[in-house]
């Protein structure tokens, strides 16, 4: 309902010239029930899917596309950003993200007249910086924000080569044909910050070589602290400046032990890859993904069934092994409202983008129309995405 009432509100008071509204088509995706979905749609290397699923109370994941410019100059550069924010503890922290990483990464591509590893770290320490500042502003009357967090993949591609920059277990995965076989494999792009890896687990030792307690096996799951799975994360403050780790939080979160210095990282790991004509179409995707489709899986799913509808049959694919874990039907996990609903999977968020190597190659300096869309169908103020036309 709220989301709802964001989406007639921001069509009444955006202006008309602005607004990204078509009747009478999916222009801002359709819903069915607690799932939203876009089945195809253009950006500006190639076509797009997308697809959302809510589980919980309040939906804690959020997403976006992003297609055009990529930053404030009009000389560029130009090209298709993607973000997958995966909240926990509420969904303050995810929304945070949607309305600010992107404006941040345009704001520092501006000034570096480029995209780099440097300006997404940038833009991410604004984002985290920023949400710092809301939770300082809200904690008198709102304490529990500070230990709301979340996860932040990102994926940027610009003139033929793509960045994936992630914080926390969401992840990216390309798909990649072998012509001397014909076969699409999976390949994963983005390294996950979850305790349940070995790594993970000897990077906090190694960061925190006096706490013995760093990470804790609690119900058969590695938790940093016993209290979080995730190491790096945007928010989250409570675990990262003493000041909101006390009372009036609620006791569940508070340490037991002074905070001397930042228990989870907000520094993404950042890859980088030109793009290969080889390479056929990136899934990122929030971890209520991955908890049940191997990168294989996903890959196959894909490669094997027309483009559209792309996302929503991944999530498709996701909720029917949910329900066959829990021996029940797929058709009565449909039935099971948000919140309950969570008892059998997480939020799943998915976007699939194809990638076409014509586009790619001129897309860099493409002067055109911007697409801008929210994973549940909140726009920003944008226009449909039309050809592109490479300025002579």
């Amino acid at each position: 309902m709220l989301e709802l009432l964001m989406n007639f509100l921001r069509a009444c008071w955006w202006p008309s010239s602005e607004r990204y509204v078509h009747a009478g088509t999916d222009a801002a995706g359709r819903q069915d029930g607690l799932l939203w979905y876009k089945d195809l749609g253009q950006h500006i290397t190639g076509e797009f899917s997308m697809a959302v699923v809510q589980a919980n109370n309040l939906l804690e994941d959020q997403s976006q596309i992003e297609s055009g410019p990529l930053s404030t100059l009009e000389s560029g550069p130009y090209g298709t950003f993607v973000g997958i924010y995966d909240g926990h503890g509420g969904p303050e922290t995810s929304r945070y993200i949607n309305d600010h990483l992107f404006q941040h990464l345009k704001r520092f591509a501006s000034e570096n007249q480029s995209i780099s590893t440097d300006v997404i770290k940038k833009a991410y320490q604004a984002t985290e910086e920023g949400f710092h500042s809301l939770v300082t502003k809200q904690w008198p009357s709102k304490p529990q924000i500070a230990a709301v967090g979340s996860c932040c993949l990102v994926g940027v591609i610009c003139g033929g080569t793509l960045y994936v920059a992630n914080l926390g277990d969401s992840r990216a995965v390309l798909g990649r044909l072998v012509k001397a076989t014909g076969e699409v494999l999976a390949v994963q792009l983005s390294a996950e910050h979850n305790a349940c890896f070995e790594s993970v687990r000897q990077e906090l030792q190694s960061l925190h070589p006096d706490d013995s307690q760093i990470v804790v096996l609690k119900h058969n799951v590695w938790r940093v602290k016993g209290l979080i799975q995730v190491s790096r994360s945007i928010g989250d403050v409570y675990l990262k400046k003493a000041e909101f780790n006390r009372e009036p939080l609620l006791a569940k979160f508070r340490l037991r032990e002074p905070l001397k210095r930042p228990i989870l990282s907000a520094e993404p790991a950042i890859s980088v890859q030109a793009l290969q004509p080889h390479d056929q179409f990136l899934i990122f995707a929030s971890d209520g993904l991955w908890e049940h489709l191997s990168n294989q899986e996903a890959v196959n799913i894909v490669q094997n069934h027309p483009r559209s509808g792309s996302a929503r049959r991944l999530v498709k694919a996701a909720l029917q092994e949910a329900a066959k874990k829990r021996e029940m039907r797929y058709s009565d996990l449909k039935k099971i409202d948000r919140g309950v609903r969570r008892h059998f999977h997480d939020d799943i968020t998915v976007i699939v983008l194809f990638l076409d190597a014509n586009l790619i190659s001129r897309a860099s300096t493409c002067k055109g129309p911007t697409l801008s869309l929210r994973g549940g169908g909140i726009n920003l103020p944008a226009n449909s995405l039309a050809p592109c036309t490479t300025p002579t």
